[in-house]
């Protein structure tokens, strides 16, 4: 098996000069380090890893911490962290938080193995991030905002989305919008919230609390609200839920129940996963730049890896997109699919 010095040897430079470029490190001039792939592409040498993690303290792993893996909204952030990972040859980790002692956020943060994290999950509490967040362990946090050092932020603009869908809503006459929020310590959704209630205030309506109510991100939530939301004496005129799965939700509980949309109430949801497009009636809904939201926090992560120590935080536009399921169609709008820059 070739060593390290067998293809520093061929390449004709030091054992060290060879270790630099084969870790991509700066100062090695792009012919060196061409000299030195090559060579170890003809020897097929492969590193130690184990060794070269004992050495160096690195992993070349990252961490990603998601509320659910299976919701459709993750597969395009994934994606999105991964080509980024691709690029800087790191092993990426995807996993749930979950709550307990005996989590993978126990192991792969407070024992070190990964070189940095990405989160999208409330499950992980502050509190361990604030301890093991370091220069050595740099976190993105797509999720909430932490003032704690090397603690980067990552997001879309959820408040400016929610408040353009909430005003389009309002735009067509109605006054009687309700709003379906995600879990309680959900950053985004309390985000999402403000937007709705800041386009309600410009429109001189108070919020009614009996038109507020709460799911879980879920498309089965979503028709537990509907379920609630027909129950009750009177109808809201429209429903923003706080994302497309609750949206779907909903729509499904209106129709076992022969209540049609966007007829009898509209319904609207926030982040454009693919089915949005392909349910009838199609959803209206906020885009949100899932791939692009993954590849900046993933980007932001390797600055940080690699010592860059001013990195702003990033917010991202999000896109009003108009579709049937709002009583803009019902009234005789045109159009589909039309998209509003937020």
């Amino acid at each position: 098996m070739a060593t390290l010095k067998d293809v520093a040897k061929l390449a004709g430079v030091s054992i060290g000069t060879a270790s630099s470029a084969l870790n991509r490190y700066a100062g090695v001039k792009d012919s060196t380090r061409k000299k030195v792939l090559e060579a170890a592409s003809l020897l097929n040498y492969r590193p130690n890893g184990a060794a070269r993690d004992l050495k160096t303290q690195k992993t070349d792993t990252i961490a990603v911490f998601l509320h659910d893996l299976a919701g459709p909204f993750y597969s395009e952030l994934i994606r999105g962290i991964q080509d980024v990972a691709d690029e800087y040859e790191y092993a990426t980790i995807a996993s749930r938080g979950g709550k307990g002692r005996n989590t993978t956020w126990t192991r792969l943060l407070l024992e070190g193995r990964v070189d940095g994290a990405i989160v999208l999950d409330p499950t992980v509490p502050d509190e361990v991030i604030r301890s093991t967040v370091g220069p050595t362990l740099p976190i993105v946090l797509l999720d909430r905002i932490l003032d704690t050092p090397y603690c980067l932020y990552v997001a879309a603009d959820h408040e400016g989305g929610a408040y353009q869908v909430t005003r389009h809503l309002l735009e067509t006459g109605m006054r009687r919008v309700a709003f379906v929020s995600g879990p309680a310590d959900s950053h985004d959704s309390n985000l999402r919230f403000k937007g709705y209630q800041r386009a309600l205030k410009e429109f001189g309506i108070e919020t009614d609390h009996g038109l507020i109510f709460h799911g879980d991100f879920t498309e089965r939530s979503g028709e537990l609200v509907a379920r609630a939301m027909l129950s009750c004496n009177e109808l809201p005129e429209g429903v923003f839920a706080a994302n497309d799965e609750m949206a779907l939700g909903i729509i499904h509980g209106c129709e076992s129940s022969e209540i049609r949309v966007p007829d009898q109430m509209a319904v609207v949801g926030f982040d454009d996963i693919t089915v949005a497009s392909y349910i009838n009636p199609a959803l209206t809904t906020v885009r949100q730049p899932m791939y692009e939201l993954g590849g900046a926090a993933a980007r932001n992560l390797f600055r940080a890896i690699r010592g860059d120590k001013d990195i702003p935080p990033v917010i991202l536009p999000t896109q009003l997109i108009l579709r049937d399921s709002s009583r803009f169609y019902a009234r005789g709008g045109e159009g589909h699919n039309l998209p509003v820059n937020v």
